[in-house]
C-alpha cells in the first residue's frame, strides 16, 4: 500500500517510509530481534507512546519474549480493537505530528496481527503448561492423565495424585 507521509520537524517523510519498512520486516518475520532495528525502536518509544526499558534489547525482551506481553503489544496496532497506547491509555499516540507514520503502522499490521496474535497465545499457553508441569512435579504431582476439560483450553488433572494423597495441612 501507498502511504503519502509529510515533513515534520524532527521526522521527515523519508525516515517516515524507512520506519514503516522496518515495521513491516519486522511483523514479517514474526517478531524476531534481528528485524527489530534501533530506528524502529526509537520510533516506538518517542513517538508511539512506548516506554523505553533501558535499552532496546530491554524493550524487546519486555514485550516479545512472553506471548501474553507480545499480544499486549500488537493490540495498541490492532484496526480490530480500539488502538490504546499500552503504556499509557488512550489514542493521542496516532494524531498529531506522527498520525501518518502510526496510521500507516496500523494499516500495514492488519495482513500481519490476527496471525501474530494466535502465535503469540500458543506460545503463552505452551510456556504457562510448562511452568504449571514444573510446579505440579516440584510437589510430587504427575500431569499424566491429564485431559483438556469440555475441550476447553484449561487441562484438568482429574485422577492426580494430589486427589490420592490426603493434605498435610488437613487436620491443623
Amino acid at each position: 500500500m501507498v502511504h503519502n507521509f509529510r515533513d515534520v520537524q524532527f521526522m521527515s517523510a523519508a525516515q517516515k517510509a524507512t520506519t514503516l519498512r522496518a515495521w513491516i520486516r519486522f511483523l514479517k518475520s514474526g517478531l524476531q530481534f534481528q528485524q527489530f532495528t534501533k530506528a524502529l525502536y526509537d520510533h516506538l518509544i518517542q513517538r508511539c507512546s512506548f516506554i523505553a526499558h533501558c535499552s532496546r534489547a530491554g524493550f524487546y525482551s519486555h514485550y516479545f519474549e512472553a506471548g501474553d506481553s507480545a499480544a499486549v503489544f500488537l493490540s495498541q496496532f490492532d484496526s480490530r480493537g480500539p488502538c490504546l497506547s499500552v503504556e499509557y491509555g488512550g489514542t493521542y499516540w496516532a494524531s498529531g505530528d506522527y498520525e501518518d507514520i502510526n496510521r500507516a503502522m496500523i494499516t500495514e499490521g492488519e495482513g500481519f496481527i490476527p496471525s501474530l496474535l494466535e502465535n503469540a497465545h500458543r506460545r503463552q499457553q505452551v510456556a504457562d503448561i510448562a511452568s504449571a508441569t514444573t510446579l505440579l512435579a516440584k510437589h510430587g504431582i504427575s500431569v499424566e492423565g491429564c485431559e483438556k476439560a469440555n475441550g476447553g483450553e484449561q487441562p484438568t488433572a482429574e485422577a492426580s495424585q494430589s486427589s490420592q494423597k490426603p493434605s498435610p495441612y488437613a487436620n491443623r
